[in-house]
């Protein structure tokens, strides 16, 4: 019996498969679903994620860092890990994000990014506009609209989506620019009072890129989570997590 079990120990062990994937901040939403779904009959296999600013994983990558796939917030630092050679073959769009203005009070959110010009409005957290593809399209909303002089002063920033609502929950800033996702579930938060959905002419559109890296092309858990994030299952989670 006793080798019976170092056997099937041993069996185990050698079927049983671990892949990382560097994600998006705005992704810690819906990623316990994606990977619920996925492994439902994969039992020995795991899909470990580390969330964080688009920027930082990129740049982690490139450092040498051991991830199977790259879930980007928009499809420029996607894009630029394949133009330097980390995969060989060009990333493609997984979701469509939707930015969200947001204040945990009500306030008359319909007037559109005009009130953040408003007297009573202190501060405005918005994520790293350097690094985090939520916070480079807030500071394009602004600058679109032609407020962005006239409130740069008032910007607090977080270092990915991530740390912008607990900004506005906490009270350290009145209104947060965040992922729409981030409110799915819920529904104490009012449109129109609580939140809003910025105008999509005003910011590049959140294309999510991802990629396969070439280290991982040919193993097989890889893969087939990479194509799982293309499948009709996974569109429908993120339908309801508020992605296009």
């Amino acid at each position: 019996m006793k080798w019976l079990a170092i056997i099937f120990l041993s069996t185990y062990v050698l079927f049983a498969d671990e892949i990382r994937v560097a994600a998006a901040a705005n992704l810690g939403y819906v990623f316990d679903e994606l990977k619920k779904e996925f492994l439902k009959d994969r039992k020995n296999d795991d899909i470990v994620v580390s969330l964080g600013s688009s920027g930082k994983l990129n740049s982690q990558i490139k450092s040498g860092a051991n991830y199977a796939i790259f879930m980007a917030a928009n499809m420029d630092f996607a894009n630029d890990l394949y133009k330097n050679g980390y995969s060989k073959n060009q990333p493609e769009i997984y979701a469509r994000g939707v930015l969200v203005m947001f204040s945990a009070d009500e306030k008359e959110l319909n007037r559109g990014l005009e009130i953040l010009k408003d007297e009573n409005i202190k501060k405005i957290s918005v994520a790293n506009t350097k690094t985090a593809p939520y916070g480079i399209a807030s500071k394009q909303a602004f600058q679109e609209a032609k407020i962005y002089e006239d409130i740069k002063d008032k910007l607090v920033y977080a270092g990915s989506i991530s740390g912008v609502m607990p900004h506005v929950l906490s009270g350290a800033a009145d209104i947060g620019f965040i992922a729409k996702s981030a409110l799915i579930g819920k529904n104490v938060y009012k449109k129109g009072e609580n939140f809003i959905e910025v105008n999509r002419n005003l910011y590049k559109p959140l294309d999510q890129g991802m990629i396969l890296l070439k280290e991982y092309e040919n193993n097989k858990l890889a893969k087939d989570f990479y194509n799982f994030l293309k499948s009709k299952k996974a569109k429908e989670i993120f339908k309801r997590y508020g992605y296009e």
